[in-house]
């Protein structure tokens, strides 16, 4: 997740160059993602090395290029215009809604960035995307290089990770250097609870599921977060990620037993 906190230092960059849009931060945010997912993909096909290391040696060294974008580890953004506050906005949201603007604003934005996707998931190169992570050797008996496919959903998967920094940290009106930590404890957790839930509801779309699968994970955490005090949300949060991966691992299994059978 440190292509999150790298969209972050990229978005206080251009909010800091008073830029009078605060839309030209999603946009930079969603390149530099991606170009971050290229770096990981290149090093995993090309250079040889498991993903999961990929993934960490990017992570480490986007710490640093963080640091060197924004400046510092600490940069407030109370004096800038933002997409959730500024002159226009205040002007055409009514009063009796303002409240929400922030929710009304990241639905919107949400819904934007899975229809996208789901335009893309119906694309051949969408079609090879799901392929390459359920049978690998179907994309290359279609000639196909997986490889290629690979880095291509890692581009696609970091520019959005990336945008979802850029809006938390105009959002929070601030950038701090470690503000995405554990943001992937809650991306898969919402993978593995809405790919659970709905794992019969065909009319579902997987994009759909994962986002009610977010707000599910969310809810249990606030919950969980009301009987006990706030000091115990790492122990909460590790206990009911530990009970979703035992739950995606009893799914994968009972598939694997129906399938054999």
């Amino acid at each position: 997740m440190e292509a999150f906190r790298w969209a972050v230092a990229a978005g206080v960059t251009i909010l800091l160059s008073e830029i009078m849009t605060p839309i030209l931060p999603y946009l930079l945010a969603f390149a530099a993602g991606a170009v971050a997912g290229i770096c990981t993909g290149l090093i995993h096909v090309k250079c040889r090395v498991r993903d999961l290391l990929s993934g960490i040696i990017m992570m480490t060294a986007l710490w640093t290029i963080n640091l060197y974008v924004a400046g510092t580890a600490n940069v407030p953004l109370f004096s800038q215009q933002t997409i959730f506050k500024n002159d226009t906005l205040s002007n055409i949201i009514p009063e009796g809604i303002q409240a929400y603007t922030t929710l009304i604003i990241v639905i919107v934005l949400v819904v934007i960035s899975k229809l996208l996707l789901d335009l893309y998931l119906e694309t051949k190169s969408g079609y090879l995307l799901r392929a390459v992570g359920d049978n690998p050797t179907l994309v290359t008996s279609l000639a196909k290089d997986q490889g290629n496919v690979k880095i291509v959903g890692l581009a696609i998967a970091n520019g959005l990770v990336s945008l979802a920094g850029s809006v938390f940290c105009q959002e929070e009106r601030v950038f701090e250097i470690s503000m995405g930590t554990g943001a992937i404890v809650i991306g898969l957790a919402s993978v593995i609870i809405g790919t659970s839930l709905f794992k019969k509801l065909t009319l579902l779309k997987a994009t759909s599921a994962v986002l009610i699968g977010s707000v599910v994970y969310k809810a249990c955490v606030a919950i969980a977060l009301r009987n006990f005090e706030p000091q115990a949300m790492k122990l909460i949060t590790a206990v009911l990620f530990l009970a979703i991966l035992v739950l995606g691992m009893e799914r994968r299994k009972k598939v694997k037993t129906d399938a054999g059978a």
